[in-house]
């Protein structure tokens, strides 16, 4: 999923992705200009966090 999307579905802000993502929390890939969030790694975060 895109950018937006993912800190709709998490609930997070845009910035907190984004330093999710330097920390390899969370998986994204590049298609063409695109940078694609990974579903699974979005729920998998909220899982570790949801045991914690």
């Amino acid at each position: 999923m895109r950018i937006p999307d993912a800190c709709r579905f998490t609930g997070i802000s845009r910035s907190t992705l984004y330093l999710l993502i330097a920390r390899g929390e969370i998986e994204v890939i590049k298609l063409g200009a695109a940078t694609l969030v990974l579903t699974e790694s979005l729920r998998k975060l909220i899982e570790r966090h949801r045991n914690n």
